[in-house]
């Protein structure tokens, strides 16, 4: 079937985190949400019939992951990824974030370093430090509006005390899909050194036309069993509010002790609807990705058009894969507080700013585009009037 993405579709009063709590968030009046990682697009028809379904059957008791789930996800890795996973690699957590923190929790001890590559994706800084454990940054290069990986300076902070990476793949906000020669790169200094490698792939469906994802644990076996691979279908079909994530570890020992602080938190057991839309949406689902991937693709031609033509102040960073799009505000000369005060109080738009996420995201800010296309275009009229107003001001 044809797919509307255009359909505005009023989303206050909803319990909307992104919608029904922006003002109060952010500290605004009347702002455009163009922040929180969901997107403004209904789910493909099979989820929402399928969730019909076991709705009116009526009873919604303690629920087991079946056969039939397994072996949809495993089909759709095969299938969208050329990744053969086996059923028994496949552990359940209610989310990426927490199974970040138990991921730290188990492997790790209080004092031991992480490494993360900045600017990434704020919660990888949340559950290191929350959890007592030693943040080391390995920024992010940015070469020729591009981001790499670098790779001798993850070389020179590596120590006796570092004992986990934490990678963003595809990369949140910069948009950098890895090669899987940055990836081998990466995974043979980490084997080198005996470092785990924690791979947050959520966003592994949303790649951009002339790009491919590689998931770090099929490169090799050696990579495969020194590596914890994140998935989940809520990025890929906006189904974030219904707690389930898919958390690959061929790794035998480090599965089951992955398993037992799961189990000794108690919190192993499966949302009835979050097992029917995520085995729905990864056995029918491929027609409205498709369908919203060349949506995507098409949002940020048009983004990247209308900032080049109308507010040449911004520069956005070539995205190759999410909808999340980072651009560059530098130019304006703003500190990070002006920057994130003009898109908030003059601009009347929330963004992510680029400052949480570590900083080397300052002057930088980072725009969700997974919306109707008449909500990204007034969001960026919004900004482009208030960029004027500052432009006015440094031309007196």
């Amino acid at each position: 079937m044809k797919y509307n993405f255009d359909e505005e579709i009023n989303r206050f009063n909803t319990s909307s985190v992104k919608w029904d709590e922006v003002d109060t968030i952010f500290n605004g009046e009347n702002l455009l949400p163009m922040w929180v990682a969901d997107m403004d697009f209904k789910v493909p028809e099979p989820v929402i019939e399928a969730i019909k379904q076991r709705a009116e059957h009526g009873i919604f008791g303690y629920t087991a992951r079946n056969d039939s789930y397994y072996e949809a996800i495993i089909n759709w890795m095969q299938r969208r990824h050329n990744w053969k996973v086996e059923k028994d690699w496949i552990c359940h957590a209610p989310g990426v974030v927490p199974a970040l923190g138990m991921i730290v929790r188990t492997f790790t001890k209080p004092g031991d370093k992480i490494i993360i590559q900045s600017p990434v994706y704020y919660p990888f800084t949340n559950v290191v430090e929350k959890n007592e454990r030693v943040i080391v940054q390995n920024p992010l290069k940015y070469e020729d509006g591009k981001y790499v990986m670098d790779f001798e300076d993850l070389e020179s902070k590596i120590d006796h005390d570092v004992k986990m990476i934490i990678i963003s793949s595809p990369h949140n906000p910069v948009g950098r899909v890895w090669k899987k020669e940055e990836l081998t790169q990466l995974g043979d200094i980490c084997l080198k050194h005996n470092i785990l490698v924690v791979s947050d792939e959520i966003h592994f469906d949303l790649i951009l036309k002339g790009h491919s994802h590689t998931p770090f644990a099929s490169i090799s076996e050696e990579f495969a069993q020194n590596s914890i691979i994140c998935t989940a279908p809520s990025k890929t079909f906006n189904l974030a509010g219904l707690q389930t994530s898919n958390i690959i570890i061929p790794n035998k020992n480090i599965r089951e002790k992955f398993t037992n602080t799961l189990e000794s938190l108690f919190i192993g057991m499966t949302s009835t609807f979050g097992l029917v839309a995520t085995e729905s949406a990864y056995r029918y689902g491929d027609e409205w990705l498709d369908q919203l991937l060349v949506y995507l693709q098409k949002n940020l031609e048009f983004l990247t058009d209308y900032i080049n033509q109308n507010i040449p102040e911004l520069k956005v960073i070539p995205t190759e894969g999410t909808y999340l799009v980072w651009i560059d505000c530098r130019e304006l000369g703003l500190e990070a507080k002006e920057l994130e005060h003009l898109m908030q109080k003059e601009a009347r738009v929330a963004l992510d700013e680029g400052y949480i996420f570590g900083k080397s995201g300052e002057g930088f800010t980072r725009m969700n585009i997974a919306c109707p296309r008449s909500i990204l275009e007034e969001g960026l009229k919004r900004i482009e009037k208030a960029v004027k107003s500052v432009r006015g001001v440094a031309s007196k």
